[in-house]
């Protein structure tokens, strides 16, 4: 009998990043149809459990444009929607039946508002990010703007 991996799912307004949580899988085998069917295989564990999964996504993709990256921790996919737009959910149908999503994938959302997210496999083998420190112009200039004040910053909208 097989088993169902975690899976945790995040997307953008023309993507939805899949990530297949399974630590040293071997054999992992992704297959994506135009159609929005997403199926994985592997094996893992001491025992070499198979695991599978099929999942029927919300929409329509771009199986040729889409990528999929197998790493050490996680097989991480970066699907590409056929058409722009929000999803309402990861799946077409409601209710996950037997399947046990892990949820939404907090880590690959960046600036809301942003829709380009760089190299989408940045993250994809948990990695830690380097994060830039700000230029010290721009904290001087903070702390400069901190002593000022205005009443417009401080009168209650209307």
């Amino acid at each position: 009998m097989s088993r169902h991996p975690e899976v945790k799912w995040a997307q953008r307004l023309d993507k939805v990043y899949v990530t297949v949580q399974l630590p040293d899988s071997k054999n992992a085998k992704v297959e994506l149809t135009p159609g929005g069917v997403f199926t994985f295989f592997a094996n893992a564990g001491s025992q070499e459990h198979l695991y599978e999964l099929k999942l029927e996504l919300f929409d329509k993709v771009n199986a040729e444009e889409s990528k999929i990256n197998v790493g050490v921790r996680s097989i991480f996919c970066v699907v590409q929607k056929a058409e722009i737009g929000w999803w309402k959910r990861l799946l077409k149908v409601e209710g996950l039946g037997d399947l046990d999503l892990g949820g939404m994938d907090f880590s690959k959302f960046g600036g809301m508002g942003d829709d380009a997210v760089g190299d989408d496999f940045d993250d994809s083998d948990d990695e830690e990010e380097e994060v830039s420190k700000p230029e010290k112009e721009e904290t001087n200039k903070g702390e400069e703007d901190a002593g000022k004040s205005t009443s417009e910053e401080f009168a209650p909208s209307t």
